[in-house]
């Protein structure tokens, strides 16, 4: 019997999803796990896997499209099987009727697939038309670099070109030589021609867009800034480094000192509405990572019930889980309280928005040797710029300088964290 398989709501605030890729084509024999397609939802680019098996039948929105939460995505049925009442009833669905699309699908195949003589390697998928199938992101990217599609070959299914593939494609002299000719934004900017191109936004840099705006514009902030002498943590995360089978960053140092002040500064780990100001008996610290199309914010749950080291082995399953998108929407849920962190690109001092319904953010610069006044005599240390971005609805100037202070106090005297 034939089942319909809608567009999936994979995330709380989805509300439409775009097809990435689609990972299945029409004919193709599906097991209850089989990847169907990549999902870009509002927050990330993910994995829709089937929760039933059969023969993939329909495919009701096409690479590239979108379409809302609950509509039909797809059919799933026996081999053969009629479905045309199910077309027919779906307001959905494009006039083609299967039996138009498999006609379809089953020339393209024979003529974009080449015979490969003597080598591992799939051709890159092309139509006599000269259309190159590759994933969107995957022409982005190579847009983006001035990469011409048609010198790469695909790993992905009948040879499609993804985005591993333009991220691990290193152009040869010839092909250096021959891309001069293909006319892109990075080609146009290097020679001085002038030309504009216009790229359809992402579902999730939509979302970035509105939530950021609704964020700046409604809720009246301040910033607070102060400066870390980190050298005490820098012998200490060395110290604990040296322990087998154990990784500390001085991102889950950090982490864990907000989890810590936040247990002495309750005000700071609230949320406003328009009635009352939430408190949160839990501390669930978000950690903003930086992917392909934006910024994802995993949630490390009671963040101060854990260890150093189960903070750093949680930050970095999470990362890991989202840039490989990997991470599902209740790993990015829940958060009381945020973390974002640049140092690593060299910023010594950058200010955030809130990510609400947070009441604060607390920006990490980079660790920097500087002459520093110590005993009343100038010394090289390492200092560490924290910025703290409160709504001044639930945080004044005074909790949130209070919470600094207790920061602070964690990161120069890192054995306290251990108590």
């Amino acid at each position: 019997m034939a089942i319909v398989v809608n567009m999936p709501r994979l995330s709380d605030t989805m509300e439409e999803g775009v097809v990435a890729q689609w990972l299945k084509n029409i004919g193709d024999s599906i097991e209850e796990g089989d990847i169907l397609a990549e999902i870009e939802t509002d927050k990330a680019t993910m994995e829709f896997e089937s929760f039933n098996e059969g023969t993939l039948l329909h495919i009701g929105v096409q690479e590239g499209e979108s379409a809302p939460v609950d509509t039909l995505l797809a059919i799933i049925g026996d081999k053969g099987e009629d479905i045309s009442g199910l077309l027919n009833g779906s307001t959905a669905l494009q006039e083609t009727k299967v039996e138009e699309t498999k006609t379809e699908e089953a020339p393209k195949k024979a003529e974009a697939v080449e015979p490969v003589a003597n080598t591992e390697e799939v051709k890159t998928v092309t139509t006599s038309t000269g259309r190159i199938f590759a994933s969107p992101l995957a022409k982005k990217i190579a847009n983006d670099k001035g990469i011409n599609l048609a010198d790469l070959s695909g790993s992905g299914d009948n040879g499609r070109i993804t985005k591993k593939d333009v991220e691990n494609y290193t152009p040869t002299q010839a092909t250096q030589e021959s891309s001069t000719s293909t006319p892109t934004v990075a080609k146009f900017i290097a020679t001085g021609e002038e030309n504009s191109e216009e790229i359809k936004n992402s579902q999730m840099r939509k979302a970035i867009a509105k939530s950021l705006g609704n964020s700046k514009f409604s809720a009246p902030d301040f910033s607070l800034n102060i400066e870390v002498n980190m050298d005490t943590a820098m012998v200490s995360r060395k110290t604990i480094n040296a322990i087998p089978d154990v990784k500390v960053s001085f991102n889950d140092m950090v982490v864990k000192a907000c989890a810590m002040a936040l247990a002495k500064h309750p005000q700071v780990n609230t949320s406003w509405t328009d009635n009352n100001t939430i408190f949160h008996s839990h501390i669930h610290v978000g950690v903003a990572v930086a992917v392909d199309d934006g910024l994802l914010v995993p949630v490390i749950k009671h963040t101060n019930q854990l260890s150093l080291t189960q903070i750093g082995t949680s930050v970095r399953d999470l990362a890991g889980k989202a840039r490989n998108k990997k991470i599902t929407p209740a790993e990015m849920q829940g958060s009381t309280f945020t973390v974002s962190n640049l140092g690593m690109f060299g910023i010594d001092n950058f200010t955030s928005i809130i990510n609400q319904p947070n009441s604060a953010i607390l920006s990490v610069g980079a660790i920097v040797e500087k002459p520093v006044v110590k005993n009343g005599q100038i010394v090289i240390g390492n200092t560490m710029n924290l910025t703290l971005t409160c709504d001044h609805r639930t945080v004044d100037g005074a909790v949130g300088a209070q919470f600094l202070q207790t920061l602070k106090t964690y990161l120069e005297n890192p054995v306290t964290m251990l108590a």
